[in-house]
């Protein structure tokens, strides 16, 4: 039996956790976990202050490290190794998180292991009560990153599509913005969607009929701010209609593109990952296409769709146990702001 702990700090969330792998092999299981959200406090500038970032992940690393430790009851001795968020990220923001780690870990005399930050949301629905199963496709939709994935295995990706310029986070984000819709914007411009009408206006789905399986959501976006500039005044009482129409055409990108991908693979499985993957509407239509022609649809749970120190714990024991990583005693640390997911190997 192992004990990791996960460290997350790549952007505004702070987050914790404990796993524990079973000794006879088997998945991982969370034992406790902690987060703090730091949107609060970035909501008076209307996006994330990289340097509050850094500084409240310090203030607030340690006492969520003894929490979690406490409520599952386990003492600081008896971990095996320390994960934490090696990158993408905000650099300053990720340094905190690995100068913690590779603290710990040289305290104790404990490896360390530094994890992708979306391999972590990639690997998130393993921690869930209806795990999937290895090989699927993935569409993991987190922040800046829209990607359509083959997953033969821990470590074992292949790009099927990817966005190319704004990526589906960012389309609702700035949408929102553009909307005058408080920070984080992504699930302000959901929550007001519900009481409009998504058919009121009529906004294109960037690259939906392009034959590939690439997304682009910045012409929407344009699509968005000239829509709003032409309401002028009567923007207010347009908004919720201007929101639910914006949603739905981001949403069915994502679904139709995903659906293909899934039946140009072959398989029957698929996994989606990322924040963007709490959107209830998203998660309605993808189960209802999916249903309809026998694919499986998995997702963490939704208080694990944002950012959180489970999902580095569970990928960094995944990774050790399927061999693609050594956890090691050196305490020499670098973070990767911008990391390729499909550059991860067994060396990385």
């Amino acid at each position: 039996m192992q004990l990791i702990l996960g460290i997350e700090s790549s952007c505004d969330e702070t987050g914790v956790a404990l796993v524990r792998v079973p000794a006879g092999g088997g998945l991982p299981q969370l034992l406790a976990h902690g987060l703090h959200s730091q949107i609060e406090m970035h909501r008076a500038y209307g996006g994330v202050v990289p340097e509050l970032a850094s500084r409240d992940h310090i203030r607030r690393v340690l006492p969520l490290t003894e929490q979690v430790l406490a409520d599952a009851q386990v003492a600081l001795a008896d971990l095996d190794v320390v994960a934490f968020t090696r990158g993408p990220g905000l650099a300053g923001a990720l340094l905190v998180g690995a100068g913690v780690a590779c603290a710990l870990g040289a305290a104790l005399g404990k490896p360390v292991l530094g994890v992708h930050h979306l391999e972590g949301h990639l690997l998130s629905p393993f921690l869930s009560a209806d795990a999937p199963q290895f090989p699927f496709v993935a569409l993991l939709v987190s922040g800046g990153h829209t990607q359509l994935m083959r997953v033969d295995g821990v470590g074992q990706y292949t790009i099927l599509g990817e966005t190319i310029d704004d990526a589906a986070g960012e389309a609702f984000d700035k949408s929102a913005k553009l909307l005058g819709l408080p920070y984080p914007g992504g699930p302000e411009l959901a929550k007001l969607a519900e009481g409009g009408n998504p058919q009121a206006f009529k906004l294109p789905r960037p690259l939906l009929h392009s034959g590939d399986l690439d997304f682009s959501f910045a012409g929407l976006k344009t699509a968005v701010l000239t829509q709003a500039n032409k309401l002028g005044a009567d923007l207010p009482a347009h908004k919720a209609d201007l929101a639910a129409s914006t949603q739905a055409a981001i949403v069915e990108v994502l679904v139709k593109k995903t659906v293909k991908a899934v039946q140009q693979s072959g398989m029957q499985r698929l996994v989606v990952a990322g924040g963007v993957g709490a959107n209830r509407l998203l998660r309605e239509q993808l189960n209802a296409v999916c249903a309809a022609r026998g694919i499986r649809v998995h997702y963490p749970e939704l208080h694990l769709c944002t950012d959180n120190g489970a999902m580095i714990a569970m990928a960094a024991a995944m990774r050790l146990q399927a061999g693609q990583q050594q956890a090691d005693c050196s305490y020499a640390f670098d973070v990767k702001p911008r990391w390729p997911l499909d550059s991860i190997t067994a060396s990385a």
